[in-house]
C-alpha cells in the first residue's frame, strides 16, 4: 500500500509540474512596446493604443507595410489591412459618439486598421472587433466604419507614433505618424449636445440638490445657445424646490435669458430686482452686459444708482463711464473716469488711461 500511495504521489507531482510547465508565461518587454495617446474634446476622451515599432532601417510602405489588402498567411482572413501599428489590434476608444471624417460613429472601442493605397491615399478602417491579434482575422463584414483620406509626407518618425497634432473646441486631428509618412483623420465632437445631456443627468443625483449646480448648468445652457433650457434650469434656481431662492445670480441670468428671447420688458423687471441684492462689481458687471445687450439707457440708469448706492467704490464710477460712453456723453464718460482714477487698482490704471484717451478722441469705450 505504502508503495502504491509513493507511486501516485510521483505520478501527481509529474502532472502538476508538466501543468505549470505548459500553463505558466514569464512576462517580459515586448519588441514595439505598447503606448496610449488620449485626447479630451470638450468632455469626450478619445484614446488610442497601439504598438509602436521601429523603422530600423527598413523599407516600409510598400514592403514591411504592403499596400492594400492582403493574405497575411496565417489567421482567417484572405484580404488583411494594417493593424495599424505592431503586434495585437490598435484601437481607438470613444467615450461618446463622435463624428470622423464627418461620418457617424457611435460611442465604444474599435479596431483601428489601415488599408495604404499606392496613390498616397488610405482607407481608415475601424473594425467591432477590437480584440483580435493583429488583423490576422480581419472582417469587412465587422466595420462599423470606413474613411478615405490623403497621406502627406512628414519628417522621419522611428517609432510609430500616435497623436493630436490639432485640437479646436469641437473637433480634433489624428495622426499617425511613421517613417516619412502622416496620416491623419478629422474627429468632430457636439460638445454643447452631449455636455447638456450629462448635465441633466447629473442634475438627477446628488448635485441636484445645491442650488449653485442649477444656476451652473443655466449659466453653461445659456452661453451654449440652448436659451430654453437655461430658462427651464434658472427658473427651478428661482422657484419651485426646497432650495430655491431669488439670488443677484440667478436673477440676472434670467434677465439675459429674456433680452435673448426677446422679452425685453420682463427682463428689465429681473435687473431690477437683482441690482437690489447685488454688490458694487456684480451690478457693474450686469450694467456692462445691458449695453453689449443694446439696453444702454437702461444699464445707465443702474449704473448711476450703483455709484451713489456705493459712494463711488471701484469699480461703480468706471462702469458708469462705460455706460455715458455707449450713450454718445464723452465729455460726462471723460469726467466719470476721471473721478473713477482716484480709486483705481495700480494694475489697472494703464487700461483706464487708454480708455481716457479713446474717449479724448471721440471713440467709445465698450
Amino acid at each position: 500500500m505504502k508503495q502504491f500511495n509513493l507511486i501516485t504521489t510521483c505520478i501527481v507531482s509529474a502532472m502538476m509540474l508538466l501543468s505549470i510547465q505548459t500553463n505558466a508565461q514569464l512576462t517580459t518587454p515586448e519588441g514595439s512596446q505598447r503606448a496610449q495617446v488620449m485626447q479630451r474634446v470638450g468632455i469626450t476622451n478619445i484614446t488610442i493604443d497601439y504598438g509602436r515599432p521601429s523603422v530600423k532601417e527598413r523599407e516600409i510602405w510598400g514592403k514591411l507595410v504592403p499596400y492594400g489588402y492582403n493574405d497575411l498567411g496565417f489567421g482567417t482572413s484572405k484580404a488583411a489591412p494594417w493593424r495599424a501599428g505592431a503586434n495585437s489590434n490598435s484601437t481607438i476608444t470613444f467615450t461618446h459618439d463622435v463624428k470622423i471624417e464627418g461620418k457617424d460613429i457611435k460611442a465604444g472601442t474599435y479596431g483601428l486598421h489601415i488599408a495604404l493605397k499606392e496613390d498616397g491615399g488610405a482607407t481608415v478602417i475601424f473594425s467591432n472587433n477590437a480584440t483580435a491579434w493583429g488583423s490576422y482575422f480581419y472582417d469587412e463584414k465587422e466595420d462599423a466604419l470606413r474613411v478615405d483620406v490623403t497621406t502627406k509626407e512628414a519628417m522621419h518618425t522611428e517609432l510609430l507614433t500616435f497623436l493630436f497634432p490639432e485640437v479646436q473646441a469641437n473637433s480634433t486631428i489624428a495622426s499617425l505618424r511613421w517613417e516619412k509618412k502622416e496620416i491623419s483623420f478629422k474627429i468632430e465632437v457636439e460638445v454643447g449636445g452631449i455636455v447638456i445631456d450629462e448635465i441633466k443627468k447629473d442634475l438627477q443625483g446628488n448635485v441636484g440638490f445645491t442650488q449653485t449646480n442649477w444656476d451652473n448648468a443655466a449659466n453653461y445652457a445659456f452661453n451654449a445657445g440652448e436659451v430654453d433650457q437655461a430658462l427651464e434650469w434658472v427658473n427651478t434656481s428661482i422657484s419651485g424646490s426646497f432650495f430655491s431662492k431669488e439670488t443677484f445670480a440667478n436673477l440676472s441670468l434670467k434677465s439675459r435669458i429674456l433680452v435673448k428671447q426677446g422679452k425685453t420688458e420682463d427682463a428689465m423687471s429681473f435687473v431690477d430686482k437683482a441690482v437690489k441684492l447685488g454688490n458694487t462689481i456684480e451690478v457693474y458687471h450686469l450694467g456692462t452686459s445691458l449695453i453689449k445687450l443694446g439696453q444702454k439707457e437702461k444699464a445707465l440708469s443702474i449704473l448711476k444708482d450703483n455709484v451713489k448706492n456705493n459712494k463711488g467704490a471701484w469699480p461703480s464710477n468706471y462702469g458708469l463711464a462705460k455706460a455715458y460712453s455707449a450713450t454718445g456723453d464723452y465729455k460726462n464718460a471723460i469726467k466719470t473716469i476721471n473721478t473713477s482714477l482716484g480709486n483705481t487698482p495700480d494694475g489697472l490704471k494703464g487700461r483706464l488711461n487708454g480708455d481716457l484717451e479713446k474717449l479724448k478722441n471721440g471713440k467709445d469705450i465698450n
